[in-house]
């Protein structure tokens, strides 16, 4: 069974920087995000503009390869 993934772009919703995670909204829905899944995730902000492959998770949309833009 193929995994079903498509780059999109969004805006940073939440971050919880001691739990590692944020959320990220795009085309109306919110994705999940663990620190893993972005190399910048340290630098995030809440508003920041950020690309992302969106993918089914387990528990709801995930974005996977989150990376900010300048």
């Amino acid at each position: 069974m193929a995994v079903q993934q498509r780059e999109l772009t969004g805006i940073v919703k939440r971050i919880v920087s001691e739990k590692g995670f944020g959320f990220i909204e795009a085309n109306g829905a919110d994705y999940f995000f663990h620190r893993s899944a972005c190399a910048d995730f340290n630098q995030l902000s809440t508003g920041d503009r950020v690309t992302f492959v969106a993918v089914k998770g387990q528990k709801g949309p995930r974005a996977e390869s989150v990376q900010l833009m300048l």
